[in-house]
């Protein structure tokens, strides 16, 4: 079986063995990542276990193309930023691996789009180009439309009078359905709506303001989701243009990973050591799925790993460059 094909066949008993052959990989054709190993004296060789392995600081990704494979990019997704702000930019150089990743983790934690209609309330996303968040719900919109019953599936940008008809139309209906938006928008339309009864609705929060409101907590936002749709518990999506794998919670704020996608939790004062459970620090990402890019990225984010296994984001660092970057600064 080839390498891109494995990454999806992982079992917890072969992840390390995986993981490892994806670094050599990584080590001897990303020149960025070999360069960044290099000059922090570590020799691939000689790394034999999925600890030692160096995470490579996110903010690469806005100055540099970080690629392990030759030719042209099937697409490049970029980050939103601000005014001002240099983007993002992820080089997607095999498109397969991304829709892989996506289709098999949502089959994973919420079964076969064909069976819901997803509904989408992403208006700062969908105002720019390069988003993978928009590229991963038009795929998902597409195959839930496979089905005659889930013809309601799609976007709706600012019409939240369409979107609220169409959930009352699906409460009537008892039809499974998904509404994914940006934080930011969904408080815009639980103002003015709000929805009762309707057990079968799942929303499901992508985070962020984007600088349309306040910065609010996750508990106070989800309780106001909460109470807004009559829910117990309000999912989320943790994702990021650099990576190609996405985690899902159902409530409380505590995400679960794919097979292929392993968080790790480093000391915020030494960002080459890790830590355990229950501690705070800063979150790197182990994402497979990176075949062709880097799969061993260091966020910005802070967060801690729970006794379940799961991860919990509780916010970002405070300065806007992760050490590490000058690494690189001759």
């Amino acid at each position: 079986m080839i390498l891109p094909e494995r990454i999806f066949q992982l079992t917890d008993d072969n992840f390390q063995d995986l993981c490892l052959e994806i670094f050599q990989f990584q080590a001897r054709n990303c020149w960025l990542y070999s360069t960044f190993l290099d000059r922090l004296g570590v020799n691939p060789v000689k790394v034999k276990e999925v600890d030692s392995i160096p995470f490579l600081p996110i903010e690469f990704f806005k100055s540099h193309q970080i690629v392990s494979k030759q030719g042209a990019p099937d697409i490049i997704f970029s980050s939103s930023g601000t005014t001002g702000t240099q983007q993002s930019q992820h080089f997607v150089m095999d498109l397969s691996l991304y829709e892989s990743s996506f289709n098999k983790a949502f089959e994973l934690f919420y079964g076969a789009p064909e069976e819901w209609v997803i509904l989408a309330l992403l208006p700062s996303y969908q105002e720019r180009d390069g988003s993978s968040l928009v590229y991963m719900v038009d795929h998902l919109i597409e195959r839930s439309q496979n089905s005659e019953s889930n013809s309601n599936s799609g976007y709706f940008l600012y019409d939240h009078d369409h979107l609220y008809q169409t959930l009352q139309h699906l409460k009537q209906r008892k039809q499974k359905t998904l509404l994914i938006g940006v934080t930011y928008a969904l408080l815009d339309f639980t103002e003015k709506f709000s929805i009762r009864e309707f057990p079968e609705l799942v929303v499901m929060e992508t985070g962020g303001m984007k600088g349309r409101r306040k910065e609010m907590i996750r508990e106070e936002v989800h309780k106001l989701l909460s109470a807004a749709f009559d829910l117990e518990k309000i999912h989320s999506e943790y994702g990021m243009t650099e990576l190609l794998s996405q985690s899902y919670s159902g409530g409380d704020g505590l995400f679960s990973c794919p097979p292929w996608m392993k968080i790790k939790i480093r000391d915020t004062n030494d960002p080459l050591t890790l830590i355990g459970q229950g501690k705070t620090g800063g979150i790197n990402v182990i994402d497979l799925a990176n075949l062709y890019s880097c799969s061993f990225i260091a966020t910005q984010d802070l967060g801690r790993i729970h006794k379940t296994g799961q991860f919990e984001v509780l916010g970002r660092f405070d300065h806007s460059d992760i050490r590490g970057c000058n690494l690189l600064v001759d």
